[in-house]
């Protein structure tokens, strides 16, 4: 017999391995297990015309990688995505968030060549949340994104990164920094892109945790999930998922 997409959504979270500081810390708390997306809603983000052509782009935390998206791609694709028009950035945690956005620029033109896209979604994660925002507000990347979606993004940094200001991308990452008023300043959500974000009193990692909010989008709070719960999150991720489709 064909396990359900729930069951299979639940063994996919359980086996989430633990990831290190802003994408991975040991603090943040272990990933909780969701249920998957209900048969109405999976049925309902099929119904969107057109809505699962469009290539999406991960952007991970600080010392993330490609495997933070392990689940989420699992639920993309039972939400209709195919493998191939799912792709995931990696950037240098440790460098400068300037050049980490100058290279999303360039991975997201490579995607949109290779699939004959003209939009791709972002879908970020903690400190990729500075990434993507620099590319999108700064470097004009959101003529080239359609959705953005932010899970616990650091959008207006976190005195977190107190513990890691040996490196370029935390001192941009605390509060106050001129990366981030460089971001924020004026619109935080230009162009038609639409955005959304998530962000839960329970976050731990993000201080404070209303920092991931940006004005103009659809703010989600979570009632209670860890920062790397998130990425095990199928109930979180299948929203999003929705949220790419519409």
């Amino acid at each position: 017999m064909r396990r359900s997409p729930r069951r299979l959504l639940g063994a996919l979270a359980a086996v989430t391995v633990a990831f290190t500081l802003f994408s991975s810390a040991p603090t943040a708390g272990a990933a909780q297990t969701a249920a998957g997306p209900s048969a109405p809603a999976a049925r309902a983000a099929a119904a969107q015309p057109l809505s699962t052509s469009t290539p999406v782009v991960f952007v991970h935390g600080y010392t993330g990688n490609a495997s933070n998206w392990v689940t989420a791609r699992s639920v993309f694709q039972l939400n209709g995505w195919s493998s191939s028009n799912l792709f995931a950035y990696e950037y240098n945690s440790y460098g400068n968030n300037i050049t980490n956005a100058q290279g999303l620029a360039t991975f997201v033109n490579d995607v949109k060549s290779r699939t004959g896209a003209s939009k791709v979604a972002i879908v970020n994660h903690s400190m990729g949340g500075l990434v993507s925002q620099y590319y999108l507000k700064v470097l004009g990347g959101n003529t080239s994104v359609s959705h953005l979606a932010s899970i616990a993004g650091a959008n207006h940094g976190t005195t977190y990164a107190g513990a890691c200001l040996i490196y370029t991308t935390c001192q941009q990452m605390y509060p106050g920094s001129s990366f981030i008023a460089q971001i924020t300043a004026g619109d935080e959500t230009p162009g038609d892109t639409k955005y959304a974000t998530w962000y839960s009193a329970c976050d731990g990692i993000i201080l404070p945790y209303t920092s991931t909010k940006l004005s103009g989008a659809t703010n989600n709070n979570v009632a209670c999930q860890t920062h790397i719960g998130y990425l095990a999150d199928t109930i979180v991720l299948g929203q999003i998922a929705r949220f790419v489709a519409s």
